[in-house]
């Protein structure tokens, strides 16, 4: 029997990123002049990746961007937020917990972004969480992300899991439409970046806090 598996988002649901985010965003848009952006203003668009934070900073600054000055600007940001990492990014409160009590009964545990492989190891290597991980998939893994099926169904088989035992955990839609569109159980978190509330996002259940992400749950949604 293959193995169950948990998949986490990471930005927003495993880990709070948006001010090390906005900060690089900051430092990068500041090259060309640009004023700050609030924390307020950017926060929904985290789990987009730097090319919609660079674009969004721009148009509400009312600047139009080139798609040549894009990609290098895009070059500035990831270095300077690879730089920094981790920052003063930080797993949710409760969150260690919840994985030990996953994994101590016997659930595989991955990580499926549309961040970039590279920048999403070197963060979860910088909190020390690598090893609990089977499989750890970003943006740039596959020649699809999410919400396309793919990526999640891309993660499992990494994992040697059973995509008919998974569950998707996350925060935005992306994270509720890949579950839906690979025929998964979907958690959503209310802590993370969405631009509405997560319960919106018709997720097949909402926990407030990791303290409520239990081997019980997992087993109750792949159940129904």
């Amino acid at each position: 029997m293959s193995a169950s598996l948990v998949v986490f988002d990471l930005d927003g649901t495993l880990i709070d990123t948006a001010h090390d985010l906005v900060a690089s965003l900051n430092h990068t848009i500041g090259l060309e002049g640009l004023e700050p952006v609030g924390y307020g203003d950017l926060t929904y668009l985290v789990g987009h990746g730097g090319q919609v934070m660079i674009k969004r900073a721009f148009a509400l600054r009312g600047r139009d961007i080139s798609d040549s000055d894009l990609q290098r600007m895009l070059g500035a940001f990831v270095e300077h937020y690879s730089d920094g990492m981790p920052g003063v990014s930080a797993p949710f409160p409760g969150l260690a917990d919840a994985m030990d009590r996953l994994s101590g009964a016997g659930y595989r545990l991955a990580v499926c972004t549309n961040k970039l492989e590279g920048l999403a190891r070197r963060l979860i290597d910088g909190l020390g969480f690598t090893d609990r991980f089977s499989a750890i998939t970003g943006g740039d893994t596959f020649a699809v992300r999410k919400p396309d099926a793919e990526h999640l169904f891309g993660t499992v088989r990494l994992a040697e899991a059973d995509p008919r035992r998974t569950v998707m955990v996350g925060d935005s839609l992306n994270d509720m439409l890949v579950a839906r569109n690979a025929g998964v159980p979907s958690i959503g978190v209310p802590f993370g970046y969405s631009d509405v509330p997560v319960a919106e996002l018709e997720p097949s259940h909402v926990i407030t806090h990791f303290d409520e992400l239990t081997p019980d749950l997992v087993e109750r949604l792949l159940a129904r």
